[in-house]
């Protein structure tokens, strides 16, 4: 029981950190502290948090193998639901206040814009993800889940090159987040090079059967 309520403690926390970068941005439309061009700056605010989201859920597994921890893997889906609404909310900015809803521009942008390809194909990876994030669709696909799960490190690459190219002058946040990808994207190719080889290593150390 003790257990348990530290749990929904942590939960609640989460949740409570997750939404606080979407009260700060109502707080600040409503108090107009959204500078020259509030429309810009919902952009970017709401699109730094989905990709910090990303990262953040890309980051569970890490750490819970370097930690020896399993609790965050029950972060994981969290991480990456609040991530898929930031993404949302990022599109959702871009298409009604920034274009109007005008159709016909944002296909124009989706072709010409290449920044604007990624963005939107990261975000189109990222929606079966977030639909299939409960238990029942994990039950339902079977091995094919985490097949299909595997596309967020796409989404993480595309995320991170859709603020590279968004950012003209001063790369040095985008660079940032390249390199926190990096790492991630680095330590689980370190540990898959090396699954077979623990497996081979553990297959000699077995004695053979008599």
């Amino acid at each position: 029981m003790r257990f348990q309520a530290r749990w929904i403690v942590a939960k609640v926390v989460a949740h409570v950190l997750a939404l606080t970068p979407l009260a700060l941005m109502i707080w600040a439309a409503a108090n107009d502290g959204l500078g020259a061009d509030p429309v810009a700056e919902l952009t970017h605010r709401s699109g730094d948090w989905a990709l910090r989201g990303l990262l953040a859920c890309l980051a569970m597994t890490p750490l819970r193998r370097l930690s020896g921890q399993s609790w965050p893997i029950r972060f994981r889906r969290l991480l990456g639901l609040y991530a898929f609404f930031y993404a949302s909310l990022h599109l959702a900015v871009y298409v009604v206040l920034d274009l109007n809803g005008f159709w016909s521009q944002i296909l124009t942008d989706l072709v010409k814009r290449p920044f604007i390809t990624v963005g939107f194909t990261a975000w189109l990876l990222l929606l079966p993800l977030a639909i299939t994030s409960t238990q029942g669709w994990m039950r339902r696909l079977g091995r094919r889940w985490g097949q299909l799960h595997r596309a967020v490190y796409v989404a993480g690459v595309l995320a991170v090159l859709h603020f590279f190219w968004l950012v003209k002058a001063d790369l040095r946040e985008p660079l940032m987040y390249a390199a926190i990808l990096a790492v991630l994207l680095g330590l689980r190719l370190l540990w898959a090079w090396r699954r077979p080889a623990v497996r081979r290593q553990s297959a000699a150390s077995t004695p053979a059967a008599q």
